[in-house]
Order: C-alpha cells, then sequence, then structure tokens
C-alpha cells in the first residue's frame, strides 16, 4: 500500500511525505502542527473515539481541519440498529474491531470543534449503513485561516486504525 500512497502523492506534486503506522489514539506528531487529517472509516475501529479525537485536535494547527467518513449506527429501534447492536461481538471480532453500531456524530458534536458540517447518507451495504460524511475544523486562535505552502506534506497512513495525516 504504502509505494502506492507514494505514487499518487508524487502524481499530484506532493514529492515530501511521511508515512507513519501508529494508532490513532497517539499521533506521533507535534501539537498544532497539522493542516488537514483525512480519516476514511477510521473511527469505526478505534478502541476509544473520544482518546482519538482528542489527539486530533491535538495535533491540528489552529483552524486546521478533520475531513472525515464513517459508518455510524441507524437510528434507534430499526430494524438496522437492532442487527447492528446483535451483530457487533461477532462483527469486530471478523472485521478488526469494525463497531457497526458506534454513534460517532455524538462523539464528534462533544469533543469540542469550533464547527462540524456533516451529512447523513445510505448505502446498499447491509449492516453498516447509514454512513456521514464531512468537515470538522478546530478552533481558530485568531480566526485566521490556515494555509498550506505545498513544500512539505507528511502523511500518517495505517491500514486499520490510523487517519492520513497532512502538515
Amino acid at each position: 500500500m504504502h509505494p502506492y500512497i507514494y505514487q499518487e502523492a508524487e502524481r499530484h506534486g506532493l514529492t515530501a511525505i511521511e508515512l507513519y503506522g501508529e494508532q490513532a489514539e497517539t499521533l506521533p506528531v507535534a501539537a498544532n502542527s497539522i493542516d488537514t487529517i483525512v480519516s476514511t472509516y477510521v473511527l469505526c475501529s478505534v478502541s476509544d473515539v473520544d482518546a482519538t479525537l482528542k489527539d486530533i485536535q491535538r495535533v491540528l494547527k489552529p483552524g486546521g481541519t478533520f475531513v472525515f467518513i464513517e459508518h455510524v449506527a441507524a437510528s434507534e429501534n430499526t430494524c438496522t440498529r437492532t442487527v447492528q447492536d446483535g451483530i457487533t461481538p461477532v462483527w469486530e471480532t471478523v472485521f478488526d474491531y469494525c463497531h457497526p453500531n458506534r454513534e460517532t456524530w455524538l462523539s464528534l458534536e462533544k469533543v469540542g470543534f469550533e464547527s462540524i458540517r456533516y451529512q447523513s447518507f445510505r448505502l446498499s451495504v447491509p449492516v453498516v449503513s447509514p454512513h456521514i460524511a464531512g468537515i470538522a475544523t478546530q478552533k481558530s486562535a485568531n480566526n485566521d485561516a490556515v494555509t498550506n505552502d505545498g513544500e512539505h506534506l507528511k502523511c500518517s497512513y495505517r491500514m486499520r486504525n490510523c487517519p492520513l495525516v497532512y502538515r
């Protein structure tokens, strides 16, 4: 997977990247050092969603963004939610700690981002639906926009439990 990431980065003109293999709960980067973190179907699998989101906030620069897409728990008292709740113990064992009944939006809303914008949508995938996709913005010290100078990109990637991190 890493050669593919390097190829894609180079194809887009991003030549200075670094890859880390640590878990999302403890990103190996300095506080206030990252412009954007991209997380695709990560929060369903971490052992502690709140700790992961707090660490994402720790490393984001003021005004930095957290871009995410996740499958989340279905609404209470629905057939899908009943299936999700019942299958979770087996599902997390078979699918690398994935929790299909995780109410990720609640954790995102309570962790303290300046703003969170997301949409909910459904895909025709049994058990792991609905989904949310959106952007959370870190609190800004002086409300100035954070820009990326394009000269350096650091990237953290792991197949399980680690989002991509752009610096």
